[in-house]
């Protein structure tokens, strides 16, 4: 997940037309474009040789394909580039593709610009001949307009740039769901084949006993150690604590968490889900593991919900370095009150502490269900801000992403009888246009909450796995609404065609 391991490259467009002389010029301004554009994104920039010929674009887009480190691909028509030279190497690119429409100087030297100026200096035409192949080529690109040094245009390039490393983590995933899904339950079935063919990610079950053997045999000295972090990191319940009546139901869960990171590890595991009607020889369902894992960057679902799972880890991928959290979810209960329309988010133990206000209590309380010991979990309210909640859907013929802006409150009140995490947030445009649209799109009602993301970088992902997405904003109306989803369906039916 370090996303300076990624990275993007920097194609230059130009023909041998202009000469020696003129092509170091071009070499030299476009390595300095890329060097300033490095600057502001979390992924390792790598110019390449400028481009003069089919052969070398053909060759440079194979080895990005080829690539594990490379993730994306930005190309910038320096000069004029003819666009037939591009056909091959374009049609056989199979990485994320952002066309940068930009130029090496930001004003123009009015009183001295020349003719040789404007031979060096093409990008304006020369992008659009570039455009122009890729629309007739049908190429999926994001394309952004303007100086690199505009911090608008590198917050668009570094949300690409974030969305094309999701891409290429979830194109790589290996989930292990330890039991089924909950019995009888749909929204959280889906088609495992067209997710790997669709997405790359393998999904495999797993016994939970297997699990189990694994969380047994976790050494005392390492139970010790990690004891004490949970001590220092956060709050602990007395009756947890050393000398505590429940102390031994920490050592148990941090069980669990050592026992799932070694199980998880050795399979080169990235997500997981567990499912509390399958808890096998395990004593208690995992909570405080749980929550513990998805801080650390794991994917994770409840009740067997390997989509849900899956979005997790892309989405925490996406999100690594910045600012904000990003957690499992679920919409539970409403506050219908005239004017103060809130949804109370939470699950029965996992939600991710990335997104707690303040440190989170560790806690045990007893839980109605999965017929167990009382569970160890993290106990927290949500930080407020701007956040958007996001699901996935297996619609049959097709996968669909449902995103809600939200904005993520205080609760009006304490609530000291919930013993579980929990967010209170206010959707967008109001409660009851949100939940409208989300019901009317099939939207499940496990989510991804993420405050570290935006819409951007959403669209972007969506783009290049190729997957629907519906977003419900300040500006959403259900009529609306249903009309979009209407088209979409004809699109992606006739889409199939082609």
């Amino acid at each position: 997940m370090i996303l300076h391991e990624r990275e993007i490259w920097f194609l230059t467009g130009s023909q041998g037309l202009y000469g020696e002389e003129t092509l170091a010029q071009v070499a030299e301004q476009s390595r300095r474009i890329a060097e300033q554009l490095g600057e502001s994104l979390a992924f390792r920039l790598v110019w390449k040789p400028v481009l003069t010929d089919a052969a070398s674009i053909r060759r440079v887009c194979l080895e990005a394909n080829a690539s594990d480190a490379c993730v994306g691909v930005i190309a910038w028509m320096h000069t004029f580039s003819p666009a037939k030279m591009w056909i091959a190497g374009l049609d056989a690119l199979r990485t994320p593709l952002l066309h940068l429409h930009t130029q090496a100087n930001v004003a123009l030297p009015w009183s001295s610009i020349d003719m040789d100026f404007m031979n060096l200096n093409q990008a304006a035409h020369g992008d659009r001949e570039f455009g122009y192949i890729q629309s007739r080529l049908g190429v999926a690109r994001k394309t952004v307009a303007g100086h690199v040094s505009d911090p608008a245009v590198a917050a668009r390039i570094g949300a690409w740039a974030r969305a094309a490393a999701g891409r290429a983590e979830v194109g790589s995933l290996r989930l292990a769901r330890f039991g089924d899904n909950m019995r009888d339950v749909a929204v959280t079935e889906g088609d495992k084949v067209e997710a790997q063919l669709r997405f790359g990610v393998s999904v495999n079950t797993y016994g939970v006993n297997d699990l189990v053997a694994v969380v047994d045999a976790a050494a005392d000295s390492e139970v010790d150690d990690l004891v004490a972090e949970y001590e220092d990191s956060y709050k602990v319940a007395p009756e947890l604590r050393a000398g505590g009546e429940r102390h031994d139901s920490l050592r148990y869960a941090a069980r669990i968490e050592l026992g799932l990171r070694h199980f998880l590890t050795e399979g080169g595991f990235g997500a997981f889900t567990t499912n509390f009607e399958d808890l096998g020889g395990l004593r208690q369902l995992p909570g405080l593991a749980v929550q513990r894992l998805m801080a650390d960057g794991y994917g994770f679902g409840g009740e067997g919900d390997w989509k849900t799972s899956v979005l997790l880890r892309t989405l925490k991928t996406m999100a690594a370095g910045l600012e904000g959290g990003t957690s499992f979810m679920e919409d539970y209960t409403y506050h219908l009150a005239p004017g103060q329309e809130v949804i109370l988010g939470a699950h029965m133990l996992e939600v991710c502490p990335t997104i707690a206000a303040g440190v989170p209590s560790c806690e045990i309380h007893p839980l109605g269900i999965g017929g167990r010991e009382d569970p160890v979990r993290l106990v927290f309210d949500a930080e407020p801000g701007p956040a958007v909640v996001i699901g996935l859907s297996d619609m049959g013929e097709r996968f669909r992403l449902v995103a809600n802006e939200i904005d993520v409150v205080a609760p009006a009140e304490p609530l000291p009888n919930l013993p579980v995490a929990r967010a209170v947030w206010r959707p967008r445009p109001n409660l009851s246009t949100s939940a409208e649209a989300w019901l009317t799109a099939g939207g499940p009602h496990h989510t991804v909450l993420s405050s570290a993301l935006t819409g951007e970088e959403l669209t972007d992902l969506a783009d290049m796995l190729s997957v629907e997405l519906l977003v419900i904003d300040a500006d959403t109306t259900p009529r609306q609404f249903a009309k979009e989803i209407r088209w979409n369906q004809a699109y992606y039916r006739l889409a199939q065609g082609f």
